[in-house]
């Protein structure tokens, strides 16, 4: 039984019902903005201590996802079992108990506990539990209990209060645009922890007053009337089922879509709140009182994208990366929307808003918990994101088209499909046409096929497609050969060779991290970006020529390249957060420039080089290297004015600070130039063009020291120039878009 109703309907004196909207309105806005305020400054706040890793952001996710449905969950029970007044009572009072953990920190305790040698997951997941967990729980309950209560009272709106839903979504999104823009830039992490607070104090304050609000004379609506009217109401399975698949698609798709940004960018706030952005607005139009985009124009506009979107990978036209991106972001947005125009249809009678609430809450936290915690078990390569393009398209609504497809033609187009995409796979490479039209014919040939008799019948059209993917494999897999693939916490790596060339190579991400000759009598020269003959080359040519040399650290292992700079009775130390890359650099089978190759004493230390770092001696260095980079994303912590003040303490007075900065998307050297220039040290930039002679890549390299004298040949050589620019990041604010390429 419902105890709700034994409250019947409030009927509020006229100045409560003047000001009943505007204050539930507020107070629904308020909690969103916290809501969503408090998940990049947590993630930032942990970022750090996990080596910039885009898999941080997608665990904080999951958790965040997870509280949300626990905080659903409590809802609907609170409104199965309690009246309104007590309601009321019960959440104002948990709500005061759980702002005792404010404002958030990391205690030394929780900090301790972080491990170096396993899987950092359950250790963040602990970590965002003590720290922000009761709160948000709480916030997450407010909006679903907040629009519950609204429904019980006599407003005109009450029988449809999801325009609530809206403005808890403009809150969501102002939070999540003013953190990067306003916030960020203006507030330290420990100052904004004290903002939050204070926010989260108003919306203690006005939960209370709207159960005040609703507090007044009771309604002469029938007692029975109101039991009726609920008891009717009844949710089908099938529906709960429409309800957490529409939810999980666009939940996959949006980590899919960050963990590509973010792992070939930056993994910033920045970065994951594009993607969470839109993400909302597709909340927003698709639960808005006027429908600007409908959703049969969805469900054509979606594929359509798609195409364009594969067109632009198989072709790769030359034109900026960042048209491929924007290309990825309108395909997840129109599949997100599509997604929450199905679930705003079907949305239920307001006496079922918690349980649909939850149900909702479902499939984001199975989206979240697939991408972040099972994938990296289950796929050796991020085999997720395409498969949920596929399932978004299975989610389009169906069409007559469909209606009138036979079932035989369901499954024989997409066999046709598979058919030829493999025959085109074995015959096309032989006719010795150029790489592109190649991928014209095997690849985008079957696509526009696809999309031309099968676009207009949604299931058909995503079993082609799934079709296409499966059979253009040993296509794209023929010119090379993988000899390893190691996934974790923090990325995908491989190791592949190929029959037409002399070496193998080390792939994180899309990124080439290492490059080793299979010619044995070349194993030990130095390659890819840190051939001798490079700037990595002349930076040793200054610290092998000074009378006494002190140790080096690296940071970033990859295949283990530097260490051929090794000379015997030097010590070296490396360090690097991944096993697994220390795991492929360390094995024989396939890079052997630590086994063979490195002649000086080394050490790898494992865990964030800021972190490790610390335990280090004071002037201990002469020489230290920073390229740790995922993928081609910038380790945002390692680039900031507390890390250079860390680094400056770890290094002799003519020590040499080396970073590798090579990348496709972002400008760093106005970075390098600042945070030099705020340091006192000078800094010289050299970008190699090598590509003419096998192995080696073209690298962008910058040194800094405490003088020009430091520095020895490389202030006169006219290959370097002083670094230019000055910008800053610190561990509170890193701007991204001033770097943009």
């Amino acid at each position: 039984m419902n105890i709700d109703v034994e409250l019947d309907r409030v009927n509020a004196p006229a100045v409560r019902a003047t000001v009943l909207a505007p204050v539930f309105a507020l107070a629904l806005f308020t909690s969103a903005a916290l809501l969503f305020w408090v998940q990049p400054l947590v993630a930032k706040m942990l970022l750090p201590l996990l080596g910039g890793a885009p898999a941080v952001w997608n665990t904080c996710m999951v958790f965040f996802q997870a509280l949300l449905l626990a905080g659903y969950a409590y809802a609907l029970l609170l409104s199965q079992r309690l009246s309104l007044r007590n309601q009321a009572v019960l959440h104002a009072v948990l709500l005061l108990a759980a702002g005792f953990v404010l404002p958030f920190t990391l205690s030394q305790r929780v900090l301790a506990l972080l491990p170096t040698q396993s899987s950092p997951i359950g250790w963040l997941l602990m970590a965002l539990l003590v720290t922000v967990g009761p709160p948000f729980l709480l916030l997450s309950a407010t909006a679903p209990l907040l629009q519950r209560w609204f429904s019980h009272s006599t407003h005109r709106a009450a029988r449809d209060p999801y325009f609530l839903y809206a403005v808890s979504n403009a809150g969501s999104m102002l939070a999540l645009l003013g953190f990067p823009f306003l916030l960020e830039p203006a507030f330290a992490v420990r100052t904004q922890s004290w903002i939050w607070a204070a926010g989260y104090a108003v919306l203690v304050v006005l939960v209370i007053s709207c159960a005040i609000l609703l507090n007044g004379r009771k309604a002469v609506s029938s007692h029975a009337a109101v039991v009726a009217e609920e008891a009717v109401v009844t949710v089908e399975p099938a529906q709960r089922f429409e309800w957490i698949l529409c939810a999980f698609v666009p939940s996959t798709l949006m980590l899919g879509v960050t963990t590509y940004i973010a792992t070939d960018v930056a993994s910033v706030p920045l970065i994951w709140i594009i993607p969470l952005t839109l993400y909302l607005l597709t909340f927003i139009i698709a639960f808005g009182n006027k429908q600007l985009i409908k959703l049969p124009l969805t469900s054509i506009l979606f594929p359509t994208a798609l195409l364009a979107l594969g067109a632009f990978v198989i072709l790769s036209p030359p034109i900026s990366v960042w048209v491929t991106i924007s290309l990825h972001l309108l395909v997840f947005f129109l599949a997100a929307l599509m997604s929450h125009q199905r679930l705003a249809q079907s949305r239920p009678h307001v006496s079922k808003l918690p349980e649909y609430y939850l149900w909702i809450a479902v499939g984001g936290v199975l989206g979240g918990i697939v991408n972040a915690l099972l994938a990296p078990l289950l796929f050796s390569m991020p085999y997720e994101y395409p498969a949920a393009i596929v399932l978004a398209l299975l989610v389009r609504p169906i069409t007559t088209q469909e209606q009138k497809t036979k079932s035989w033609m369901r499954m024989t187009f997409p066999v046709f499909i598979f058919v030829l995409t493999f025959g085109l796979a074995l015959t096309v490479p032989r006719l010795g046409l150029s790489g592109k039209l190649d991928n014209g014919l095997v690849l985008l040939l079957p696509l526009l096929l696809c999309f031309a008799f099968a676009v207009r019948r949604p299931f058909v059209f995503a079993l082609a497609l799934a079709a296409l993917m499966f059979a253009s494999i040993p296509y794209l897999n023929a010119s090379t050969q993988t000899l390893a693939t190691e996934r974790n916490f923090f990325g995908v790596w491989r190791v592949t060779t190929s029959p037409n060339e002399e070496f193998r190579r080390l792939y994180h991400g899309s990124t080439v991290h290492g490059v080793q000759m299979n010619d044995a009598a070349r194993k030990c020269e130095a390659t890819s970006y840190y051939h001798k003959d490079g700037p990595l080359g002349q930076v040793f040519a200054v610290y092998n020529s000074k009378p006494s040399i002190k140790p080096v650290a690296a940071t970033g292992l990859g295949a283990g390249t530097i260490g051929t700079y090794a000379a015997q009775g030097q010590e070296w130390d490396f360090y690097d957060i991944d096993p697994n890359i220390v795991r492929i650099a360390s094995d024989p089978r396939y890079f052997t420039f630590l086994s063979d190759c490195t002649k000086a004493s080394y050490r790898v230390i494992l865990g964030d080089a800021r972190l490790r770092l610390r335990e280090a001696p004071t002037g201990k260095y002469g020489l230290l290297i920073m390229d740790a980079f995922s993928s081609d994303s910038v380790p945002a912590h390692l680039l900031t004015t507390e890390a250079m003040n860390l680094y400056l303490d770890k290094l002799s007075t003519d020590g040499l600070l080396a970073f590798h900065i090579s990348n496709r998307y972002l400008n760093l050297e106005p970075l390098l130039s600042g945070l030099s220039r705020r340091a006192g040290l000078v800094g010289f930039i050299r970008r190699d063009e090598e590509h003419n002679v096998v192995g080696r890549y073209p690298s962008l390299w910058v040194v800094m020291a405490r003088n020009d004298s430091t520095l020895g040949a490389i202030t006169t050589d006219n290959r370097w120039r002083r670094v230019q620019g000055d910008m800053v990041w610190t561990d509170d604010f890193s701007n991204i878009l001033s770097l943009l390429k």
